[in-house]
């Protein structure tokens, strides 16, 4: 009899505690289902403000216009180097703050990657793009700063395939590979664009459009 009251007092805990784990499970995925609405919301507002034109002439463009290399920003560390450290888990760099060692997550296809041979640096608003979307008419200062930017959100490693396969596209054209990324990949596209003063196109406005109702 007592062996029988205690496994009912058990079960009614089990019952208890499973309500508990949930709704502990659920208040994160609350918060963060918030925190991307909130950034939509944001982005729509950023993105009304934009200018919709149709894309400047490619003529005259060079990536040299922009970044002849990666400059050394902290030290020894060059911008690429600065990203790659950012981004990368268990890092490690040589005396010249070149990461020999480290893990990347590629946000565009989700592939973990252990060499930084198959990292880069993507501009998430290409440069080629930047240049035909108002960049052509800036001063070379203005590019510059541009192409390094490590406040917005412009620059992230991705995975080298998933770099060439985006290759100067706008999102009328590419999409991450991994739908989950939609959200953040056209609320990052907006902040960086309404920051520049850069215009959009119709095409790209409803793009983009589409994928913030991912979030």
């Amino acid at each position: 009899m007592i062996f029988l009251r205690r496994a009912a007092h058990v079960a009614v805990l089990a019952l208890m505690v499973i309500p508990i784990a949930a709704v502990l499970a659920a208040k994160p995925a609350a918060a963060e289902q918030r925190k991307r609405s909130q950034a939509a919301a944001l982005a729509r507002s950023m993105l009304t403000q934009l200018k919709i034109a149709r894309p400047l002439s490619i003529s005259g463009y060079s990536r040299a216009k922009f970044q002849p290399s990666w400059p050394n920003r902290r030290g020894k560390c060059s911008t690429r180097e600065i990203v790659l450290a950012r981004d990368a888990r268990s890092i490690r760099r040589d005396s010249r703050c070149h990461p020999v060692r480290g893990s990347w997550f590629s946000p565009y296809d989700g592939k973990r990657l252990k060499s930084e041979k198959n990292v880069d640096v993507d501009h998430l608003v290409p440069l080629s793009y930047a240049w035909r979307s108002g960049a052509k008419r800036w001063s070379p200062a203005k590019r510059r700063a541009f192409a390094n930017d490590l406040t917005r959100p412009e620059l992230i490693t991705v995975s080298h395939s998933a770099n060439i396969a985006k290759g100067g596209k706008g999102p009328q054209s590419w999409r991450p590979q991994r739908r989950a990324y939609w959200c953040r990949y056209a609320t990052s596209w907006i902040t960086v664009k309404h920051h520049y003063g850069l215009f959009v196109t119709s095409r790209e406005r409803v793009a983009l459009l589409n994928m913030l109702r991912t979030c």
